[in-house]
């Protein structure tokens, strides 16, 4: 490919700080993901040439967006906007969708063109199946996207369970009342509401019946209507409980199942996510999403981890 120059433009030169970071800390990551395109910054315009260029330029032009909608730059959006441009995708577009505002006063938005999907297919769907490795959002996403529907009156309360798997029989030898029992395995769903509502706000809701934490053994024999419904670490419900869980939906309720297929505690062949996708297949108002090790929103190490298990894997199959 011919060598071409591209000039992009910064509307005001205040934005030229954060754009290049800190002893030019961000600009060093964009020229090392483009090795053969020089950039040179000059008054208010970046002059990008190179093999590479018209593609780096979009990612500058992108960054610029990002900057003039209030988002600031750090080394990890911009590793994460160098993965979305390079995939053809615009990062401005998947970063400025926000679903939620803590209650912290931070924005709470998909980081990656995976997580946009996944939110949209929520908000899409009567149910929503993510999959994917740890770190990818799925639980938090899914919380913020109740939160939201709830704040909007479109359901009247918000259920949110879990599989209780190492518990078993030994849950009834464990000190105090079915909420203290079950707690360890719940507590993940307990901090991303506190981090959305307050630890006092979801303390009071839960109080009036308007947000519900229990085990998944304690939806059978009900009917959910009006709710926001999530399942979490769905991987460790039997195929019996994930048909339970599913017929619980009522009128105007909304579900989202989260699950990772890689971290199940029950025996082979025994989860309810295993095979799901075949038996549900042509229902409509239903969607799968799969989340990739490019939708880790962890340390970089994380998206490492995840990759290397995975290699590890198929070379098993083999």
């Amino acid at each position: 490919m011919p060598d071409q120059t591209v000039i992009v433009p910064v509307p005001d030169n205040a934005l030229l700080p954060a754009l290049l970071g800190p002893a030019d800390q961000l600009l060093r990551l964009i020229e090392a993901a483009f090795p053969t395109t020089d950039f040179l910054v000059r008054g208010n315009e970046f002059t990008i040439s190179g093999p590479d260029a018209p593609q780096a330029a979009r990612l500058v032009e992108e960054q610029v967006r990002l900057l003039l909608g209030g988002h600031i730059p750090t080394p990890a959006s911009v590793a994460q906007a160098i993965d979305m441009v390079k995939a053809g995708e615009r990062p401005s577009e998947v970063l400025s969708q926000e679903v939620l505002r803590s209650s912290r006063g931070r924005s709470v938005r998909p980081k990656t063109s995976g997580q946009k999907k996944y939110v949209d297919a929520i908000h899409a769907n009567t149910i929503t199946f993510g999959i994917g490795p740890a770190g990818t959002g799925k639980s938090y996403l899914a919380v913020a996207v109740a939160v939201e529907h709830l704040q909007a009156k479109k359901v009247e309360r918000i259920v949110l369970t879990r599989p209780a798997v190492e518990a078993g029989e030994r849950l009834g030898f464990l000190p105090g009342d079915l909420l203290a029992k079950v707690d360890p395995y719940l507590r993940p769903l307990y901090d991303a509401l506190y981090d959305m509502l307050t630890a006092q706000g979801t303390l009071e809701l839960m109080q009036k019946g308007i947000i519900e934490i229990a085990p998944l053994a304690y939806m059978r024999g009900r009917t959910l209507n009006g709710a926001f419904i999530i399942l979490d670490e769905a991987q460790n419900a039997t195929r019996e409980q994930m048909k339970m869980f599913l017929t619980r939906i009522g009128f105007g309720s909304k579900a989202v199942v989260t699950g990772d297929a890689s971290q199940v505690d029950l025996d082979i062949g025994k989860s309810g996510i295993h095979g799901l996708e075949n038996i549900l297949e042509g229902i409509p108002d239903l969607a799968f999403l799969r989340l990739t090790s490019k939708d880790v929103v962890r340390h970089k190490i994380v998206q490492d981890i995840v990759d290397a298990y995975d290699r590890f894997d198929e070379r098993k199959v083999r």
